[in-house]
């Protein structure tokens, strides 16, 4: 089983330490080690194009993962006091939508998106003041950051509600014995023992969010992410400029992901 492990692990991560690698290679040759350098870093850095990329990127995923965690956390304390065939519908509803493969959920995202529009631009062109050019909804970013957050919510959900089961309900319910109103129970005892896997969500929505291309490439419209950016760029060849781009993203997310784990850990000890 450990040569087996040890394969598979092989198999996965070899790929990804070429590719960081490479991505100091002073050659223009993306698959040619030709000597040690850093230069493809700065050039990736100063191209406008990544840049506008990563911002448009950068925006998105904050935005995501902080609707995300509103929305995830407050669906997550909701489901707690839910009981019977109810709450196992709601359980099985956020499952599915974690293992439902990204293309089907960019591909009815799209659709959904596309029929709402066709329905609603008429209206408001009619509803419009006479002489004012009306508004027209169409994708962009803001379909960027809906889409993404409806995703994530699962996520969330997931997070945090392991959390609220771990929970010693003693200590709701002595609030409860002091005249503490349900929102000031949540804000001085709940909100403080959940707040650890709420940030951890918030930074593992961050990091699918940032990373996502599949659902973005469905309704992104005219904007460009960075991995949209980094897709379209390989199609002319891959070069050492797109090594660097990838191996900053893995350092990205690689950090978020750790640091996730630790608050969860921490949390976790805490509670104990």
């Amino acid at each position: 089983m450990r040569i087996y492990a040890t394969c598979v692990y092989l198999f996965l991560y070899t790929p990804i330490a070429i590719i960081a690698l490479f991505s100091f290679s002073a050659g223009r040759h993306a698959s040619q080690f030709q000597g040690f350098s850093i230069k493809w870093y700065g050039k990736a850095l100063s191209n406008p194009f990544v840049m506008d990329a990563l911002e448009t990127s950068l925006m998105v995923a904050v935005a995501s993962a902080f609707l995300a965690s509103v929305f995830g956390t407050m669906a997550a304390v909701a489901l707690q006091g839910i009981k019977g065939l109810v709450r196992t519908v709601f359980d099985s509803l956020i499952y599915v939508a974690v293992m439902i493969p990204g293309i089907v959920i960019g591909i009815a995202t799209l659709i959904g998106l596309v029929t709402v529009f066709d329905q609603l631009n008429p209206l408001v062109s009619t509803l419009w003041p006479t002489g004012f050019t009306p508004p027209k909804l169409h994708m962009g970013m803001g379909t960027l950051i809906a889409a993404h957050t409806v995703f994530l919510m699962a996520l969330v959900v997931i997070i945090v509600r392991a959390k609220l089961v771990g929970m010693d309900r003693a200590l709701t319910e002595a609030s409860s014995d002091l005249y503490a109103t349900p929102m000031r129970t949540f804000q001085q005892v709940t909100l403080p023992i959940i707040f650890p896997a709420i940030l951890a969500g918030f930074l593992l929505s961050f990091t699918f969010s940032f990373d996502d291309f599949i659902i973005a490439f469905f309704v992104a419209g005219s904007e460009t992410t960075l991995p949209i950016y980094i897709f379209s760029s390989i199609r002319r060849g891959v070069t050492p400029e797109i090594n660097a781009i990838g191996t900053m993203v893995l350092g990205v997310s690689l950090l978020m992901l750790i640091t996730a784990q630790l608050l969860l850990q921490t949390g976790g000890k805490k509670n104990k």
